[in-house]
């Protein structure tokens, strides 16, 4: 069920601020099912506190968060992440001492094996299955995210790029509601975010999830997304589809180079 707007994920007014510095200033933002929703400024501009807030790190002094139109603006984190609300983040987050596969088998982990301790010294056949079905699914996440050879390699040997991708294996590996990509293409290939493009584009087409993400390269986001919206100094200077951001001399000015620049 999507809240009103049809939006699975909404931010209603919402206000932040650091002492005397606004970061955010009466943002309103949605996200529907299936859709692949870029949010791009130029630095300062509030995108990552934007995501602290929808993420749960971070509560607003005001304003409301709405996941499929229920108030989660004093939910946790945790809450958050186990309603189908996923985020990465700028700076990787893999647990590096273990395996890639093993990465992506952690964020399964929090439904429990079923059975409780009984279950899992007696090895029962319900058990066995779930964990089966666990690996199955990591397998194919990792092959759909190009990393299906390096399943067994530790997850803080990967370069950039690679590690970039372990992080969204694992974001996707218990599937979204809604995932939250902060600079997923940040440190990657050309081969990398053309990957990155189709992993996100199968994610919301086939599995209906509402994908936001934060990103520096905008011409990856022109071309990765259906609907854009523009921050600046705390507050939604522009939304619509690519060509529409494009042509917004506002957006040109302030972000894309001044008016009549490519």
């Amino acid at each position: 069920m999507s809240g009103a707007g049809g939006y699975v994920l909404e931010a209603r007014g919402v206000g932040v601020r650091f002492g005397g510095v606004r970061a955010l200033e009466g943002v309103d933002l949605g996200v529907r099912a299936g859709e692949v929703c870029g949010l791009i400024g130029p630095n300062g501009a509030g995108k990552t506190t934007l995501f602290d807030v929808l993420s749960g790190i971070r509560r607003p002094d005001r304003g409301r968060l709405l996941l499929d139109g229920t108030d989660v603006t004093r939910r946790s984190p945790v809450w958050r992440a186990r309603h189908g609300m996923r985020r990465t983040f700028q700076r990787q987050q893999l647990f590096g001492q273990l395996s890639v596969a093993d990465n992506v088998l952690v964020a399964q982990e929090w439904r429990g094996g079923g059975g409780g301790l009984a279950a899992d010294l007696l090895a029962l056949p319900a058990r066995r299955a779930r964990e089966r079905a666990r690996r199955e699914r990591g397998e194919r996440v990792l092959a759909d995210c190009g990393l299906g050879a390096l399943g067994a390699s530790y997850a803080g040997g990967l370069p950039v790029g690679r590690a970039r991708m372990a992080e969204l294996a694992r974001a996707v590996a218990d599937p979204p509601r809604v995932l939250l990509l902060d600079e997923p293409a940040s440190g990657t290939s050309a081969g990398e975010r053309e990957l990155l493009a189709r992993v996100v584009r199968r994610l919301a087409r086939e599995e209906g999830c509402a994908v936001l993400l934060v990103e520096h390269d905008v011409a990856f986001v022109m071309e990765l997304c259906a609907r854009v919206v523009v921050l600046d100094l705390g507050t939604v200077l522009a939304e619509g589809t690519p060509a529409e951001v494009r042509a917004d001399p506002r957006v040109r000015e302030a972000y894309l180079g001044a008016p009549g620049t490519s």
